[in-house]
C-alpha cells in the first residue's frame, strides 16, 4: 500500500511539473512585453498549483468563444459603415492640427475610423451638472436611448437618471443599457432592475461573471466605457461612471470620486453610437447600427475636429497605447497627464521620460490615497525614475482623482476612459476622444490647474528619505505591476 502512495505522489509530482513546464512553454511563446512574461512565471513558480490556475483564469486575452467570433465577423461590416465617413463633409483633414492629422491617419489606417469636424463640446466637471444635463436630455428624448457603462450605482441623482429612463420608455423610446457585470453587480440585484425591465428597457449584463464560464473567458476583461448616446444627437463620455459620488463607496477612505463627462453633439456623436452597437453586438448578437451622420458644417470656425479612439477585444490591438504614445511624443512644450490608476508599460514609461529629457515640462497627476492599495503601491515604485527624469509628480488631496486626460502643448487633449495601466491599455473595453480645439483645450488646462492647487508636489529630496518598509512594499507590487 505504501509503495503504491509512492507511486501516485510520484505521478502526481510528474504531472504537475509537466503542466507547469506546459505553461511556461505557453507564456514564454506568447509575443508580449517580457515584464508581462517574467510576472507570470514568478507567479507560476511560487505560488504552485494555484499559480497555473491563475494563469489559465487572467493570463490570456481571451473573450471568450462565441463573442470572440462575432467580434471577427462584426470588423468588417463595422469597417464598412466607418469607411463611408470618409465621403463625409465633416472629415476635412485641411482644418486639422498636424498633431490630430497623424492621430487621425493612425485610427483610419487601422480601423477605419476618421476624425470628423462639425463638433460642439461642453466639458462637464461636477456630478450635480453632469447628472442633471443627461436627466434633461433623457426627457428630451423622442427615439432612442443607448448606454453602455462600467459601473451603475443606486442613491442620489442616479435614481433620477433611472427615473428618467422609465418615463421615457413609457412615452415609446427605446432604450438599451449595457452595463458590466461584475462592476453594476450590485445595481442588477437591487429593485430598479425589475421597475425598468417592465416598462420595456432592455439591461444586458456585459461579460456575465458565473463560476461555469471560469475556463471559458478570462474573467477580469471588463466593460469599462462610458457612454450614453440620445436619439443620434447627443452624446456623453468620460471618466464618470453612472454614480453619484456623494452615494458612492463612502467607506472607502479617499473622499469623493472627483471626474468629468464630455456633452456631445455634432457627427462624432453617430461614431460613439457606433462604438455602443459594436458592444452590444458582441453580448448579445443583435445587429443595431446608427444613424449615419448629417455631416453639416456651420463654419471653419467650428471645425473642432475629433478623433474618437476605442480599444478593445476584436478591435485593432494595443490601439489606444499608440494614441498616447504619438501624441506625447509630439509634444514641444508640455504634457499634463491626470489618471487614478497609474501602473504604465515599460513603452509608455520610456515615452514619458524622454519627453521629459528632452527639455517638455511633463506633470502627472494621481491621487494621494487610493481604492487600490496595491495599485498605489505599484505606482509610487515609479517615482524614483520620473522624478529623475525630471518629471513633476502631484499627489491629489481632494477626493479619489478619476479624471482621465493628457494635455498636450495646452493646444489639444485626450479624454476618456482610460487608465494609465495595462488592464486599459491592454484588457478592457475603453474610449478616448481626441480633440483638436484650443479653446476646449484650455477649459482643460483650467481645470487641471485647480487639481494642481489640490494637490501636494512630491519633492525629490523628501522621497529619497522615505521608510525601507516603503520602499520593500513598492518593490514587491511593482513585481506585479505588468497584471494590475
Amino acid at each position: 500500500m505504501e509503495k503504491f502512495y509512492n507511486i501516485l505522489a510520484l505521478v502526481g509530482v510528474g504531472l504537475y511539473w509537466f503542466l507547469v513546464a506546459g505553461v511556461t512553454l505557453r507564456v514564454v511563446l506568447k509575443r508580449r512585453a517580457v515584464s508581462v512574461s517574467l510576472a507570470w512565471l514568478m507567479i507560476i513558480y511560487i505560488i504552485p498549483v494555484l499559480g497555473v490556475i491563475f494563469y489559465f483564469l487572467f493570463g490570456e486575452l481571451n473573450l471568450g468563444k462565441k463573442r470572440a467570433e462575432r467580434a471577427k465577423q462584426m470588423f468588417s461590416p463595422y469597417g464598412e459603415w466607418f469607411d463611408q465617413l470618409h465621403d463625409c463633409q465633416a472629415h476635412l483633414p485641411a482644418l486639422m492640427s498636424p498633431q490630430i492629422t497623424k492621430i487621425d491617419d493612425l485610427c483610419n489606417h487601422r480601423m477605419s475610423i476618421p476624425a470628423l469636424c462639425g463638433n460642439d463640446l461642453s466639458l462637464q466637471r461636477s456630478p450635480n451638472e453632469i447628472l442633471r444635463s443627461i436627466i434633461q436630455d433623457i426627457d428630451q428624448a423622442e427615439n432612442h436611448i443607448r448606454a453602455v457603462f462600467y459601473i451603475w450605482h443606486n442613491g442620489g441623482l442616479v435614481d433620477a437618471v433611472s427615473s428618467a429612463l422609465i418615463q421615457a420608455a413609457k412615452r415609446g423610446v427605446t432604450v438599451r443599457i449595457l452595463l458590466d457585470s461584475a462592476g453594476s453587480h450590485r445595481f442588477f440585484k437591487s429593485h430598479w432592475i425589475k421597475m425598468m425591465e417592465q416598462e420595456g428597457i432592455d439591461i444586458t449584463q456585459a461579460l456575465e461573471v458565473s463560476p461555469w464560464r471560469i475556463f471559458l473567458r478570462r474573467l477580469d476583461l471588463r466593460q469599462h466605457r462610458k457612454i450614453i448616446v440620445i436619439d443620434d444627437k447627443v452624446a456623453y463620455t468620460g471618466s464618470m461612471n453612472m454614480v453619484d459620488p456623494a452615494f458612492f463607496k463612502q467607506n472607502a477612505g479617499v473622499g469623493q470620486w472627483v471626474d468629468v463627462m464630455v456633452r456631445i453633439t455634432g457627427p462624432t456623436v453617430n461614431v460613439i453610437a457606433a462604438i455602443h452597437a459594436w458592444d452590444w453586438e458582441v453580448e448579445t448578437g443583435d445587429r443595431i447600427m446608427p444613424s449615419f451622420p448629417e455631416c453639416i458644417i456651420p463654419s471653419q470656425e467650428k471645425a473642432l475636429p475629433i478623433q474618437v479612439v476605442p480599444s478593445g477585444p476584436g478591435m485593432p490591438e494595443n490601439l489606444i497605447q499608440q494614441v498616447l504614445t504619438l501624441a506625447i511624443n509630439q509634444a514641444t512644450k508640455s504634457v499634463c497627464i491626470t489618471t487614478p490608476y497609474f501602473v504604465p508599460s515599460d513603452e509608455l514609461l520610456e515615452e514619458f521620460k524622454m519627453t521629459a529629457q528632452r527639455g517638455v515640462i511633463v506633470e502627472i497627476i494621481i491621487p494621494k490615497n487610493n481604492d487600490s492599495l496595491m495599485v498605489q503601491w505599484a505606482s509610487r515604485s515609479y517615482y524614483d525614475e520620473l522624478l529623475n527624469a525630471g518629471i513633476k509628480i502631484y499627489e491629489f488631496d481632494g477626493g479619489l482623482l478619476h479624471t482621465k486626460s493628457v494635455v498636450v502643448d495646452g493646444l489639444y487633449c485626450l479624454v476618456g476612459t482610460v487608465n494609465i495601466d495595462m488592464r486599459s491599455l491592454w484588457l478592457n473595453f475603453e474610449l478616448t476622444l481626441a480633440v483638436d480645439n484650443e479653446d476646449f483645450t484650455a477649459e482643460m488646462v483650467e481645470l487641471l490647474d485647480s487639481y494642481k492647487a489640490l494637490s501636494t508636489v512630491v519633492k525629490k529630496e523628501k522621497w529619497k528619505k522615505r521608510s525601507m518598509r516603503y520602499r520593500f512594499l513598492e518593490r514587491v507590487f511593482y513585481l506585479f505591476s505588468p497584471l494590475l
